[in-house]
């Protein structure tokens, strides 16, 4: 049997790691024949997609792709994007970050959890299919976003296009969620969570002004002064906690696999939430993020230069909308925080929570949470909120059931790397995950 560094699937994702498909929020600033060798590489790894399947280039660089299954009343829809953050200069990568070097076992660089490990799993396992002749129980729909990182546009126009042609999803898998390794103190299984909804980001602008002058002849309480005061209030007041019901399952299944005295207390989750959602706020950012709201003040800008007071001050919010929340409870709850008439609150882009997706004995979880079961058999299976936003919240205009869930092992050390340096993934990892996609495409329901 050839080793896992000998799959296809890991020549496949180097050769589209090796290419720099950098997304960028200004369209004419993107690298287009970066993603015009992307999807060359794409044409050429996976020539039974291209060749017959029905395939949809759409803005710019986005691929949409029907593979006609014998029935059209249950479609699915499975998800990837092509794009990626860029590299910030070379520090911290042991290896070149576009170089798809194999050391230890692992496939190093860009994009290889975030998406183009997907994106991998997903092409191999239905070339794969094709090539045996394999034809899906229903329609299998394949929408490969090229701007995902910069909250684009391909993943609304994708959903313009199934719309325009009828199609509303049985369900819809995005990335997310993944087999994660060390992810809950005590437990020392695996944890395969499968997002059935994600928080909202919302950004918000504080903003004060004032005469400004001379640095030498300082008045009190200027711009900048206000908005410290402002960011600190924010801080100091943070929006009220409490768990969401998919948190309150997820804590339930850990709970025969944590240490004798969490065990009673996880078990009883439900009945114990205050309890809880005090435990979550007290156990560091990570677990308080799973139980309230957050904003974080990302940017500032004041003064141009050093001897000059600022005439206007502002600072950018980052807020992650949790699915209890509203984004109208949001700004409601900054008003009374600052309560400041002279830093006015603009908001930039309001994004809500996604609808949670059912998982309580619902066949489209069922199907993907038993065949998580099978190629993952050592993993606790759970549903959760998704901290951070996928292209997949646009999906819920035409499905009910969205979730996000990638097929990957991902250690703690892995999790972190998405977005930093020395992101890399395992080839059997990479192997496994396309054993899964097959097997679900294998046990879609006629």
């Amino acid at each position: 049997m050839a080793s896992p560094h000998q799959h296809r699937a890991v020549s496949s994702l180097q050769a589209l790691v090796q290419v720099p498909s950098v997304s960028h929020p200004d369209p004419a600033l993107v690298d287009t024949a970066a993603f015009d060798q992307l999807l060359d590489v794409l044409r050429e790894r996976y020539p039974l997609i291209h060749e017959r399947l029905e395939v949809t280039r759409h803005s710019g660089h986005a691929l949409l792709i029907r593979w006609a299954g014998s029935s059209s009343d249950r479609p699915v829809v499975l998800m990837a994007h092509l794009d990626v953050v860029p590299v910030e200069g070379q520090g911290g990568w042991t290896h070149p970050p576009f170089g798809a070097e194999i050391h230890d076992g692992m496939v190093h660089g860009r994009g290889t959890l975030d998406d183009k490990g997907q994106l991998v799993t997903i092409c191999e396992a239905v070339e794969g299919l094709l090539a045996d002749g394999f034809v899906p129980a229903q329609d299998v729909w394949l929408s490969f976003g090229c701007d995902e990182e910069v909250s684009g546009g391909s993943a609304p126009e994708a959903v313009r296009l199934l719309r325009e042609r009828g199609v509303r999803p049985w369900f819809v898998l995005d990335e997310g969620g993944a087999v994660a390794h060390g992810a809950f103190p005590g437990v020392r299984a695996p944890v395969a969570v499968v997002g059935v909804a994600e928080k909202g980001t919302t950004d918000v602008r504080l903003v004060a002004q004032g005469r400004g002058g001379h640095a030498s002849t300082p008045a009190r309480r200027g711009p900048t002064w206000r908005i410290a005061r402002a960011i600190q209030r924010i801080e100091a007041h943070p929006m009220p906690a409490s768990l969401p019901d998919a948190t309150v399952e997820l804590l339930t299944r850990l709970a025969p696999h944590l240490p004798a005295p969490l065990r009673s207390l996880m078990s009883r989750a439900d009945r114990l939430r205050p309890a809880l959602t005090r435990a979550l706020l007290a156990a560091g950012p990570e677990p308080a993020a799973m139980a309230r709201t957050t904003v974080a003040a990302t940017t500032l800008r004041g003064s141009p230069a050093h001897n000059v007071i600022a005439t206007r001050a502002e600072a950018g919010l980052n807020i992650r909308v949790a699915v209890t929340d509203t984004v109208e409870d949001v700004l409601t709850h900054l008003r009374r925080t600052v309560k400041d008439p002279e830093v006015s609150i603009e908001v930039l882009d309001a994004g809500a929570p996604s609808p949670v997706s059912p998982y309580l004995d619902e066949p489209a979880f069922d199907l993907i949470t038993g065949a998580v079961e099978e190629v993952f058999p050592d993993a606790i299976v759970s549903p959760y909120v998704m901290m951070a936003a996928t292209d997949s919240r646009h999906f819920t205009a035409i499905c009910d059931r969205v979730y996000r869930f990638a097929p990957l092992r991902m250690t703690k050390e892995q999790r972190e790397s998405i977005h930093s340096y020395d992101e890399r993934v395992g080839c059997q990892d990479l192997v496994d995950g396309v054993a899964w996609t097959r097997l679900l495409l294998e046990r879609l329901p006629r």
